[in-house]
């Protein structure tokens, strides 16, 4: 049965910051627009700031779609399924606003995320308007056998000058056009 929580209390936070994969879903306000959902991950990528505050870590991708999104519009929603224990799906609703290097307060986020990986892009930081939680029935079970290592690796390849050339071509704009990474 779905139920809207009062926010994110400590339990809810502790299951949410131990999933292994979460996922994001924005959509530009133009109905002709892509709506996109991606997977996010990576140990530590994630953290609660209160009981109706999150942010999570954005890395360098083949595209920007979220953070053109949000930069249009705000609107983001992110889940979280229980692939193992008690079945269980967690939706946050909310804004969000994109925090890259040279933002006022990135610094002090930043440092919640423990030594940052190369190649974070930005993170997301989201004020909460609704949270709830649905059964996850017909989620199926699933192991993690482990993180990837495709992306560090590939980041270790490239210099600096190289990773910021990578997203001034690749994330300079979203599918639909938009404004994504200066």
């Amino acid at each position: 049965m779905a139920r809207v929580l009062d926010g994110i209390d400590d339990a809810l936070a502790a299951w949410m910051t131990a999933q292994h994969v979460f996922f994001v879903g924005t959509a530009p306000l133009g109905a002709d627009g892509h709506v996109n959902l991606s997977p996010k991950g990576f140990a530590g990528s994630f953290v609660v700031l209160g009981p109706r505050e999150v942010a999570y870590l954005d890395h360098i991708g083949s595209g920007a779609e979220t953070i053109a999104h949000l930069r249009e519009n705000g609107r983001i929603t992110i889940m979280f399924c229980a692939f193992d224990g008690k079945p269980n799906i967690v939706r946050l609703y909310g804004r969000g606003e994109v925090l890259r290097p040279e933002h006022p307060g990135y610094g002090e986020l930043a440092e919640r995320f423990g030594e940052l990986p190369r190649g974070a892009r930005s993170i997301i930081r989201v004020v909460l308007d609704r949270v709830s939680d649905s059964c996850g029935f017909g989620v199926p079970f699933m192991d993690f056998v482990g993180e990837r290592d495709t992306m560090p690796t590939w980041v270790a390849k490239k210099t600096d000058e190289s990773l910021v050339d990578y997203v001034a071509e690749k994330n300079a704009r979203s599918l639909d056009g938009l404004p994504a990474v200066d």
